[in-house]
């Protein structure tokens, strides 16, 4: 058992509890969160450390939503538009692939541990982030991703598909968890959507999926037009989408955790659905903003209580992994609400929701929760309460210290 202390707690609870003087008494889960006073005279022959002026206590990052196999991109690819983008990726897919070698994943998700990330959601299209994930310390959801449209590949596809979760489960660990993607519904044939999710409930994994990322994706999945349609006549000679999205997400019913991604064009019948689902939506700004796509609509999630997430997504669609860069970059995309309420929004978006979204024990510093924990210290101090929350965001690049599982990471 161990006590830690400092000039702030943000807990990240139900009530968005902040604790000021506090400390934290944990091993491998989270024993007691009080203030400091109440600590020492409950626990008065434990030595409490203490972390000092401007220190903050909170829950470890959780990134919900990340690709690693693309990890090798800096220049390479094309912003400004999806369909500039999605024809860049494939062009360039094999050469970006080959150099994200096993190193290269590794030393990005060492970097994303000096920022504050102790879980993440990684989709693998291919599997080849896999050592990598199962090597190192931050917890990993691990989400074998199906992907085919073309009737007379679904078997190998799904073949395939089946091969690398298997592998998945056989590593599978504490900290190494297999669940199962989605690519998309205009990328995946209604035989593969309704097989792989048969396997989900079958053998209770987590389900992640990309959902109306686009205005392309919107008119391609309603008319059946727009830039997609040269794409598909090009690439896998079809004309029309093989699922319309409320056909797609019928189809996720009694899925225990079920995360959708983006959902920048989601209609609100489509988030009505979505509620009715249970899901939580993956949000990645700095995506969007990249490739030019909507700017998520926080204030229809949040009169649904639909809880979001954030997740930087992968290098591909994005210049880093930081998960504090990418809420400083929330903050200012969502310039229609007020800053000190958002940045409290956000914080919770990144842990609590994110473990939600995962289905994990995490994302918290309450009792009995898993003891994933960062230690931060602010430039100067905080004399508002309702201040933290930005000031943490808006002042944080590293972490002085990460605990995973009640452990120095």
């Amino acid at each position: 058992m161990k006590i830690i202390s400092a000039s702030w707690v943000i807990t990240c609870d139900a009530n968005s509890t902040i604790i000021k003087d506090g400390a934290i008494v944990y091993d491998n889960k989270i024993i007691e969160v009080a203030t400091k006073e109440f600590i020492q005279e409950t626990y008065e022959n434990v030595e409490i450390e203490d972390l000092g002026q401007n220190s903050v206590l909170m829950p470890g990052l959780i990134n919900s939503h990340v690709h690693l196999e693309f990890s090798s991109n800096t220049t390479t690819l094309k912003y400004g538009n999806f369909m500039s983008w999605l024809n860049s990726v494939i062009a360039s897919r094999d050469e970006l692939v080959e150099k994200a070698t096993q190193k290269l994943i590794s030393q990005k998700l060492t970097k994303m541990k000096k920022t504050g990330t102790t879980t993440i959601g990684a989709i693998s299209s291919y599997g080849f982030d896999m050592t990598s994930c199962i090597q190192t310390s931050i917890n990993t959801v691990f989400f074998s991703e199906v992907i085919g449209s073309k009737p007379d590949m679904v078997d190998t596809l799904f073949s395939d598909f089946k091969a690398r979760l298997e592998n998945a489960k056989k590593n599978a660990s504490e900290s190494f968890i297999p669940a199962i993607a989605i690519h998309s519904p205009y990328s995946v044939h209604p035989f593969l959507l309704r097989e792989t999710l048969k396997v989900s409930r079958e053998e209770k994994l987590s389900v992640s999926s990309h959902f109306l990322e686009s205005p392309e994706e919107f008119e391609w999945l309603h008319k059946d037009e727009g830039g997609f349609l040269n794409f598909f006549k090009n690439f896998l000679g079809q004309e029309k989408a093989v699922t319309k999205p409320m056909e797609f997400l019928n189809q996720f019913t009694n899925i225990d955790n079920l995360s959708l991604t983006h959902c920048v064009e989601a209609s609100d019948n489509d988030l009505d659905k979505i509620k009715e689902l249970g899901a939580v939506v993956n949000h990645c700004p700095t995506s969007n903003r990249l490739l030019n796509n909507s700017k998520l609509a926080l204030d229809r999630l949040i009169q649904r209580e639909i809880p979001f997430s954030i997740g930087t997504d992968g290098l591909s669609s994005n210049n880093s992994l930081s998960m504090f860069d990418e809420l400083r970059n929330a903050l200012m995309v969502h310039e229609n609400r007020n800053v000190l309420e958002l940045s409290n929004i956000l914080i919770k978006a990144a842990t609590k929701n994110g473990s939600d979204a995962l289905g994990l024990n995490k994302g918290q510093l309450n009792k009995e929760k898993d003891a994933d924990i960062i230690c931060l210290s602010l430039p100067d101090e905080v004399k508002d309460e309702n201040d933290l929350c930005m000031n943490v965001i808006l002042h944080t690049k590293f972490v002085d210290r990460t605990i995973i599982g009640g452990k120095d990471a």
